[in-house]
């Protein structure tokens, strides 16, 4: 049975029930204990399961992965919390150097199964050090999944299954979304697969590519667009390591127009790499340049809500860059 849950009710939901199915599901952050997060994504679960499973940490990020990755090698399944993304530098030595090695140095021998719950994204006046997008940081390592619901419905099915790989997963959920999305999620558990993209809107004009918060604000240009007879598909990556390319090509192959929508900055944004593949891989298909759609090459995001307006990603930004390309 589905009910209607906001973005963050579906995060909170997978925690408990995954914490009820495999008591070796721990959580451990800043704040996610007592005080049930900073937006309360764990509120309740400290009352439920106690301390021992429910961690209050210092603030210390790389101490918080690094004892993550210890605690799953000798059996827990932790899903540690990185507070803002903006301060998980801390934690890119563990997480690069140990946990997306691990397999691969021991030949097999030891997982780390751990699910890196990383708060992102601009858009809530934030400013500096609460705001920065840097999934990309991560999508370049072999041996971790990035994982990026932009709805209450993935948001419960793709965390649930991140905690069940054997991998190292970091799940990152834009706190723009936590509130502000809300969609039917069903009562009981499932997962969705994390190495597949959605088609969230059939079309036969061109294909846009984003994901995260950006994927309803490309929905809306591609509403708008279609009031002026052009038909966007938009495809909702989900999963930016591993890319589900057989996605991307069958839409492109189909359309024959590409457009890559992201919040990171433009330049050595997931797009670049989306569109090294398109024409790799399908440069004969395509009746136009791949174009695409990031913030600007500025070292943060603004405080100021007029810059923030100017740095963010915009429904009329997109729908600008769809008539461009549409105008091929």
């Amino acid at each position: 049975m589905a009910r209607t849950l906001t973005y963050i009710e579906a995060i909170n939901e997978a925690l408990r029930q995954e914490m009820e199915r495999d008591e070796r599901v721990c959580l451990l952050g800043e704040d996610i204990g007592i005080g049930g997060g900073v937006f309360k994504a764990t509120a309740g679960l400290y009352e439920q399961f106690g301390e021992d499973r429910v961690l209050d940490t210092p603030l210390a990020e790389g101490i918080i992965i690094a004892a993550a990755i210890g605690a799953s090698l000798v059996g827990f399944r932790p899903v540690p919390e990185i507070q803002f993304a903006d301060f998980i530098g801390d934690a890119v030595d563990p997480i690069i150097q140990q946990a997306a090695k691990l397999r691969y140095r021991s030949a097999g021998g030891f997982s780390c199964p751990i699910t890196i719950r990383v708060c992102w994204g601009g858009g809530t006046g934030g400013g500096l050090y609460h705001s920065q997008e840097n999934t990309v940081w991560f999508a370049h390592e072999p041996g971790i999944r990035v994982v990026v619901p932009s709805t209450p419905y993935d948001a419960k099915g793709l965390l649930i299954a991140a905690i069940r790989d054997d991998n190292p997963v970091l799940y990152f959920e834009h706190k723009k979304l936590y509130r502000t999305a809300r969609g039917e999620v069903p009562e009981e558990p499932y997962t969705v697969p994390l190495d597949k993209a959605a088609i969230r809107r059939p079309g036969r004009d061109m294909t846009v590519i984003t994901y995260g918060y950006m994927a309803g604000v490309t929905l809306e240009a591609a509403d708008e667009m279609a009031r002026r007879g052009v038909e966007a598909e938009v495809i909702d990556l989900r999963t930016l390591n591993p890319l589900d390319k057989e996605t991307i090509l069958a839409s492109v192959r189909k359309t024959n127009r590409c457009l890559i929508v992201h919040e990171d900055r433009k330049v050595l944004g997931i797009g670049a790499e989306v569109a090294a593949m398109l024409t790799e891989e399908a440069f004969e298909d395509l009746d136009a340049p791949v174009l695409r759609v990031g913030a600007p090459e500025i070292p943060a995001v603004p405080f100021s809500p007029p810059l923030e307006n100017f740095f963010m990603v915009n429904r009329d930004k997109v729908v600008a860059a769809m008539e461009q390309l549409a105008a091929y």
